[in-house]
């Protein structure tokens, strides 16, 4: 138990959220609490985790959630553990949850150059109808920069995926890579804008369009004797996309590969996306939380080899040295495992005291004066 790494989760406290402040000590190390030295406050190791409020061992609760992260239905688990199935869900929605926190708190904590981004949809089946489930991936990365999920592949889910896009990205050349959608184009052209407020006049702000977006299609059409493929440029210059391309994939020529081949990942951990599976979900909050927990194992706890870098030792001997999405994108600094995922504290925003109504007091005007 080290305090200097804790921190004062009480909202009402005025150290809150501040770490190395030498105000939280050791309240009891067999229960493992700490205490607040500033508002006398006592709280669990684990409050603000996944872990917080689990019955059972915490390595029996990270070796099932590991197993929901790759693929594996609930049905098997309980077979294997003898845990109720009620349990196993329970402890779904409480891992998705944090994960949805975790994600969230990474996206407007960071901002980065994307390049090149790649959306598209997947459509999944539920106990009462279908469900499209909206993903992004940064190319040069490999980076899963969100999802949203929806009855409809309509303009709201896709308002809410451009969100989320928009979270992540600099004001930087970029180029984005969809399918044959029209709804996208309008979309991204609407999310990509920033206000500008003139002096000395009133009103709505001036929405200022990004500059150096480009925007591509790739429409694929399939017949009973023909499959056809056509390529557009449907915003930005030939040599932008051509720029983008090298600095993004090195080379090639438009395509929407990296967010298909991320789709069949999704696809293969996430088992109500498997086709002709009987593990259907239930409620479309159940792939909420199991998509965003896929999506933070992928980015945290799993080594991409296509992410590889090499490390030339002596006698012409090469290391390769594995990396993780969010290690590639310069978000941590090693390659997470399930068990950190599931216990990482999100600190909540400094305390900030209330302002005070009225006359201040004549002690604060004395005070200037001098």
């Amino acid at each position: 138990m080290n305090p200097q790494e804790q921190f004062c989760p009480n909202l009402l406290c005025s150290a809150r959220g501040k770490i190395g402040e030498n105000n939280i000590v050791i309240h009891s190390r067999k229960e493992r609490r700490y205490k607040c030295m500033q508002c006398q406050k006592t709280f669990s190791e684990t409050l603000g985790t996944a872990l917080y409020g689990i019955k059972k061992c915490n390595e029996l609760f990270v070796i099932v959630i590991t197993l929901l992260a790759n693929g594996c239905p609930i049905q098997a688990i309980v077979m294997a553990f003898g845990v109720d199935e009620r349990t196993v869900r329970n402890w779904l929605k409480r891992s998705g949850e944090h994960c949805q926190k975790v994600h969230q708190h990474y996206m407007n904590a960071n901002t980065i150059e994307l390049g090149q981004v790649q959306a598209d949809e997947i459509k999944a089946k539920t106990q009462r109808k279908s469900v499209w489930i909206a993903l992004a991936i940064q190319v040069s990365t490999r980076l899963w920069l969100g999802g949203a999920v929806s009855y409809g592949r309509n303009k709201a889910l896709l308002k809410s995926l451009a969100d989320q896009i928009r979270a992540w990205a600099l004001c930087r050349p970029m180029l984005l890579a969809v399918d044959g959608l029209k709804t996208y184009v309008k979309v991204f052209q609407a999310a990509f804008r920033t206000s500008f407020k003139e002096r000395k006049k009133r009103g709505r702000p001036r929405l200022i369009c990004w500059s150096d977006i480009a925007i591509v299609q790739v429409v694929k059409q399939r017949g009973a004797d023909h499959f056809s493929i056509t390529r557009r440029i449907v915003q930005g210059s030939a040599e932008l996309v051509e720029r983008l391309l090298n600095t993004s994939q090195n080379g090639g020529m438009i395509n929407t590969a990296y967010i298909e081949r991320l789709n069949a990942t999704f696809r293969q951990r996430l088992a109500p996306l498997a086709r002709r599976s009987r593990a259907l979900a239930r409620t479309p909050q159940t792939l909420t939380w199991g998509m965003f927990l896929v999506g933070c194992v992928y980015n945290f706890c799993t080594d991409h080899k296509s992410l590889r870098i090499p490390i030339y030792l002596p006698r012409n001997r090469v290391r390769w040295v594995s990396r993780t999405p969010a290690l590639a994108a310069g978000l941590t600094d090693h390659r997470w495992s399930v068990l950190e995922l599931l216990s990482f504290k999100i600190a909540p925003p400094p305390f900030v005291p209330p302002k005070r109504r009225g006359r201040p007091p004549k002690l604060a005007f004395v005070e200037a004066s001098l």
